[in-house]
């Protein structure tokens, strides 16, 4: 009988592999939300707490390098680096993205960094 986590998939991967990329990329979403806040409040505050956003995004992605090389080296696949890749970067670019485009603007009205 065959065993049904080894099916092979249209793309030539099989069934523990969609998991590990699954998992591998919730865990790195996870871990950014675990360590930042929102590429939102990112943007609203990033005139005053750039330096302090980055070296968190920095950490959550620290993180997620070790948990995710955990994964692949004890799976034995590329798998989790490839879902922890795609996630990592999706973060990085939105937290990029949020620096960016709050630099040189106030803090909302009646935040704490706006008064």
């Amino acid at each position: 009988m065959a065993d049904p986590t080894m099916t092979t998939g249209a793309m030539g991967g099989n069934s523990v592999d969609m998991i590990a990329f699954g998992v591998a990329a919730d865990l790195v979403y996870n871990i950014y939300s675990a360590t930042n806040s929102s590429p939102q409040t990112t943007e609203l505050f990033a005139a005053d707490r750039a330096a302090t956003l980055w070296k968190y995004v920095r950490l959550g992605a620290g993180q997620a390098i070790i948990l995710v090389g955990i994964m692949a080296i004890r799976g034995r696949s590329i798998w989790p680096i490839l879902g922890g890749v795609v996630a990592g970067a999706a973060m990085h670019l939105m937290y990029s993205h949020a620096l960016e485009a709050g630099a040189g603007q106030k803090p909302p009205a009646g935040s704490e960094a706006g008064r």
